[in-house]
């Protein structure tokens, strides 16, 4: 099972020293505050927008997710 990693993306985009109004443009969105609700989660990521961001990322899609292994009981 795999999950969205927001934590990496806001992270990514400061490593790069990417402003949120320079990753609004890139994604085409209206401005930076619209972008942080998308990296907050307050919004949801689009499928057809996972390789804009990627690209702006400079990384693969892959790599907005983290793998959660279910947790199983042993009797």
């Amino acid at each position: 099972m795999s999950e969205f990693n927001l934590t990496y993306i806001k992270d990514r985009r400061k490593e790069l020293g990417l402003t949120t109004d320079e990753m609004a443009r890139s994604l085409g969105f209206s401005n930076g505050s619209v972008y942080w609700k998308y990296e907050h989660g307050v919004y949801k990521f689009n499928a057809d927008i996972l390789p804009l961001l990627a690209k702006a990322l400079r990384c693969r899609v892959s790599c907005f997710y983290t793998s959660k292994l279910a947790k199983t009981e042993i009797i």
